[in-house]
This record gives C-alpha cells, sequence and structure tokens, in this order.
C-alpha cells in the first residue's frame, strides 16, 4: 500500500511539472499575417490617391470616369412643397419663374444620384430646353397637351410622372402632402426605366470651367445676397468662411432636406437677368435664354459682374470675353426679369 502512495505522488509531480512547461511557452497564434497589417493612415482601394477623373457639372474629383448621363428633374418649389427632398444633391439647379408670383426648379443630377427627389411638376419650355442643352433626361409629371405632344414626338428623352403615377418603381405619392405636391421620383430607377424606352443612359458630358486650387477668387464683398423677384418672393444666400459655402434661403426660410435636414449649400450662385413676358392666358411665360445679358458671379464671399452668354444651348458666364470659371462644388442659378433686374432686385452686404 505504502509503495502505491509513493508511485501516485511520483505521477503527480511529474504531472505538475508538464502543465508548468506549457504554460511557460508562448501562445500559438491563429493563422496571423504581418502582411494583412496596413498602416491606419492609409485607406482601402487606394483611397488616398489623388482621382484620376473630374465630374464635369461640379469639378469635383471622381475616382471612375463619370460616364452616367445627368437627370434633370422637375421640382415643385410652392411653399407647400417645401422643404423638398434631394434637391442639395443636384450639382445645378436653375431656378426661373413659372406663372405668377412662383418660382419652379430644374435640378440636374449627375455626380450624386439621391434615392428620391420631388416633389415633381408639370413641363414647361425653358425647363425643357435648359434640359436638352445638358444632354439630360428629362423628368417631370404631367404637362400642357401641346407641350406633350412635343416631348412625345422626341423635343428631348424624357420621363413623364403621368405615365408612372404612383407605380411605386419610378414615382411614388406621399401621404403627408396633397396633390399636386406629392408626386416624388424614386430617381437611381430612372436609369432602368430609360433603358427600357431605349434612352441612352451613358453620354460625354462637356465639363464647365473650373478654377485651380492655386487660383485666387476677387471681387467685391458679397457675405449676403439678396434677389427680390417680387415683394413676396425673395431668395437669399448668407456665406459661411469656414466651409466657403452659401447656405439658401426661400422667403427668409433657411432651405433644407426633408429627409436629412440638411441645409442646401453651394459653391457658386449666377444671377442673370434677361426678358420675360407673359405668353398665353394661363400667365405661362416665355423666358429669353438666347440673347445674353448682363449677370453676377458670386463665390468665396465675393461678387464680381459678368455677361451671360448661350453657349450651345447653355446660360454659361463670361468675363472679358472669356468663359469664367466656377469654384469646384455645386451651383446655383437664379434667372430673374430685367424689372427690377439686377440693379433694383439684387443687394449684397
Amino acid at each position: 500500500m505504502r509503495k502505491l502512495l509513493i508511485i501516485l505522488i511520483v505521477s503527480l509531480f511529474a504531472l505538475l511539472a508538464a502543465c508548468s512547461d506549457d504554460a511557460s511557452e508562448d501562445p500559438v497564434e491563429e493563422d496571423s499575417d504581418e502582411e494583412a497589417v496596413t498602416d491606419p493612415n492609409e485607406s482601402e482601394e487606394g483611397e488616398n490617391e489623388e482621382p484620376e477623373f473630374t465630374y464635369p457639372l461640379t469639378g469635383l474629383g471622381a475616382y471612375e470616369e463619370p460616364k452616367n448621363r445627368a437627370l434633370a428633374v422637375m421640382v415643385n418649389n410652392h411653399n407647400k412643397a417645401r422643404p423638398q427632398t434631394g434637391l442639395g444633391n443636384a450639382d445645378i439647379v436653375y431656378e426661373y419663374l413659372a406663372e405668377g408670383k412662383i418660382t419652379r426648379l430644374l435640378a440636374i443630377f449627375q455626380s450624386d444620384i439621391p434615392d428620391v427627389v420631388g416633389p415633381v411638376r408639370s413641363a414647361r419650355e425653358y425647363y425643357i430646353e435648359t434640359a436638352k442643352a445638358h444632354e439630360a433626361i428629362y423628368i417631370y409629371h404631367g404637362a400642357a397637351d401641346f407641350i406633350e405632344e412635343d416631348l412625345r414626338a422626341g423635343w428631348v428623352d424624357n420621363l413623364n410622372g403621368a405615365y408612372y403615377d404612383d407605380d411605386q418603381f419610378l414615382f411614388k405619392r406621399e401621404s403627408f402632402r396633397q396633390a399636386p405636391h406629392n408626386s416624388y421620383v424614386m430617381l437611381p430607377n430612372a436609369y432602368e426605366i430609360a433603358s427600357r424606352n431605349n434612352i441612352e443612359r451613358e453620354v460625354d458630358h462637356e465639363s464647365w470651367e473650373f478654377l485651380s486650387d492655386d487660383e485666387l477668387v476677387e471681387g467685391e464683398t458679397a457675405n449676403e445676397v439678396n434677389i427680390t423677384y417680387y415683394d413676396n418672393l425673395k431668395v437669399s444666400y448668407v456665406y459661411d468662411s469656414s466651409s466657403e459655402q452659401y447656405t439658401r434661403y426661400s422667403d427668409g426660410v433657411k432651405s433644407t432636406d426633408l429627409e436629412t435636414e440638411e441645409p442646401i449649400e453651394v459653391s457658386n450662385i449666377l444671377i442673370y437677368e434677361t426678358e420675360h413676358r407673359v405668353a398665353d392666358d394661363q400667365g405661362r411665360r416665355f423666358i429669353d435664354r438666347e440673347s445674353g445679358g448682363n449677370g453676377y458671379l458670386i463665390q468665396k464671399g465675393k461678387v464680381k459682374p459678368i455677361e451671360w452668354r448661350n453657349d450651345n444651348g447653355l446660360m454659361k458666364p463670361y468675363i472679358d470675353g472669356e468663359e469664367a470659371k466656377l469654384v469646384p462644388g455645386k451651383t446655383w442659378i437664379n434667372v430673374i426679369p430685367l424689372s427690377p433686374g439686377l440693379e433694383q432686385g439684387v443687394t449684397f452686404e
């Protein structure tokens, strides 16, 4: 019995010694691969690399060649349609007078396609011509019969919400607003619908002129810009020197996105004066986009006078005979009547 006890004690000490040796060894790592460790300051997929391309309507960098065709959306700007959705994503927005004392917006999207844009409203001739000049697909909801006939005949590649009304793929009606202020386009799906209709989805858009990093902006101070269409229709822009952006206001209320509540901010403001006249008994307008005229270019807290010219259908800014350069970023273009015009209708602070 005593001999058996001695054997058990010896075995126990041997086992404890073995455990101690195992514990002193370094732990085994699971398939570590030192080559997979990256510098935290380096990004995946060449994020720190300089973009090879630029977006033609914003001048901002793009890592892939931007071939997608621009989408030009008729956006409702009635006070019952504000705040809008997706408007702040547009590369360029044109603000023209519609009937009466309201404006309507043509938002050009190419570099940034939001999920939803709206409310969407009906077509007008000068918006159509602007979309066509941009080689964009024109997206609207409804039109007068004589305009719709020309659109169906091929005036410009287009998608009419009246044919897709609340189909829940291209257009949807929202319950929180009443018609005609509640039709929204699900914008990415416009490319799919365009394909079904044999509409070209890719084009080479011609680039606007943009300033390089080392080019300075000169002009008079313009920290606040005020545009008066009518006594009850005013647009303002307020400059933030830290972001070098202008925040837009409509009738004294900050323009924001309905979904994100983010303010609409732009790098460039163009104001053009041109002839306006009422064209029919419905109050529709003729707006001269051809003859050229005077205007202002506002960027980085500065304003300078320019002239606008019709350049292949686009109203472009010129200084001393050369196309004026924009700051890379988003642009808003306000087209105003000759009366009150630039002198009486536009002020700067």
